[in-house]
């Protein structure tokens, strides 16, 4: 099992987010604000910038970062600090999350402009998301929460690849088991 980093790598990974807006802001001749740190991420995400209302924040997976401190620190943190100075900079309309926004503040910080990385998580933890049962004409479908709450919500409607019938939640699977 990967242990998470501790304090003084967290203490290095804020250092060099910190550098990061510091650079942001002799680029683009302005001051921006210091941005708070979590390392509350957990999953298959290495980084986050997090915004609420007016309130932006970014979140670090210290068990990813556990496990490949030094990629992180290369690329997660330019790449997390890119979105906080678009947002500072553009706000949020009308803005795509790696858009050619983001590319030039990545090309101002001389960072890797991928997206996603691909490397092994053998050993860092990873959420379960809980499934929930719909059912269409031909069979009933695991449903994540994500998808379940947008339905709740009014939100979003799934249909079936197969037969194209919409998902209609199923409520308690054992009701269903004799399904095919």
């Amino acid at each position: 099992m990967v242990e998470p980093i501790g304090l003084p790598e967290q203490r290095r990974v804020v250092a060099a987010t910190e550098h990061y807006v510091l650079r942001a802001g002799a680029i683009f001749g302005r001051r921006f604000r210091q941005v708070p740190v979590l390392f509350d991420l957990g999953g298959r995400t290495a980084g986050m910038f997090k915004l609420v209302g007016r309130r932006g924040w970014i979140r670090y997976n210290p068990w990813i970062f556990g496990k490949y401190f030094e990629e992180n620190l290369c690329d997660t943190v330019p790449h997390e600090v890119a979105h906080f100075v678009v947002h500072e900079l553009y706000g949020s309309r009308g803005i795509k999350p790696h858009g050619r926004q983001w590319r030039g503040v990545m090309e101002h910080f001389g960072a890797d402009q991928g997206v996603t990385f691909n490397l092994d998580l053998e050993g860092v933890p990873q959420r379960q998301q809980r499934t929930h049962p719909y059912r269409c004409g031909c069979r009933v479908h695991d449903v994540s929460s994500t998808r379940h709450n947008r339905v709740l919500r009014g939100q979003g409607s799934y249909y079936c690849r197969l037969c194209g019938g919409g998902l209609a939640y199923a409520g308690s699977l054992h009701a269903y088991e004799h399904l095919p």
